[in-house]
């Protein structure tokens, strides 16, 4: 088999489970949980480090933003024999009792996005495989965190996501909104794949607050400071749990 040409890795160098969030940075934020971890490679927007967690081999790989680049990496991914993904991610929150720094983890993503269009009709499902999914939640629960669980969004326009979009995601009690799940869910249940999905809480569309960062922020509630860490020590137990 040939090198993949953009994660830039071949049969065998990546591990069963994946954890994928879409910044390069949080790759790194991962690994420093993690027991040890080594660099494979580094190419656009794809950072992808393999990593040993409670002694669970692991891989870690970032995707970029958006459905497109997710999609290229969850395909050189199962080509290469990945067989698990899991994303870790941020989103916005379309209902008023979610604040900044709370958790979410998908039962679905609504398909506001053109990718998975190229693969299936919109009327196929895009949901997350059961054990990944009860996985996350079980290991939120034995780190006695609270998270939103039921379905989100993923939409391709970042600056577009107009009030009207917002009153009908909240209408439809669509929990939040992010870039990535939908494709991720999708193209991985048509390869044979598992997968699943938790995102923290950046912002609030419907309160109109503005979308927050990886980094400490004195004008952010306490809750959010560590906010990525907490979503990152839930997917790794789940990793664990998944293993076993």
């Amino acid at each position: 088999m040939a090198m993949q040409p953009h994660l830039l890795v071949d049969e065998g160098d990546l591990n069963d489970i994946a954890l994928i969030p879409g910044d390069p940075g949080r790759v790194d934020r991962i690994a420093k949980q993690c027991d040890s971890s080594e660099v494979v490679s580094e190419n656009r927007e794809y950072k992808v480090v393999n990593a040993e967690y409670e002694g669970v081999p692991l891989t870690i790989c970032s995707t970029g933003i958006g459905c497109p680049s997710a999609t290229i990496a969850i395909e050189e991914m199962e080509a290469v024999g990945v067989e698990t993904v899991i994303r870790v991610g941020t989103t916005g929150a379309l209902q008023k009792n979610i604040e900044i720094g709370d958790m979410v983890v998908a039962t679905g993503a609504a398909k506001d996005e053109g990718t998975t269009r190229r693969y299936e009709k919109d009327t196929y499902p895009a949901v997350p495989e059961y054990n990944v999914l009860s996985a996350l939640v079980d290991s939120a629960e034995a780190n006695d965190e609270d998270v939103h669980v039921g379905p989100i969004a993923s939409d391709d326009a970042f600056y577009a996501e107009t009030d009207e979009y917002v009153s009908d995601w909240e209408d439809a009690n669509i929990l939040s909104v992010e870039m990535e799940a939908a494709a991720v869910f999708s193209v991985a249940r048509r390869k044979g794949m598992r997968s699943g999905a938790i995102c923290t809480v950046d912002g609030n569309l419907v309160k109109g607050t503005q979308k927050g960062t990886d980094t400490e922020d004195d004008e952010l509630p306490e809750k959010a400071k560590n906010n990525v860490e907490r979503a990152i020590r839930i997917s790794l137990d789940a990793v664990v749990s998944l293993s076993e």
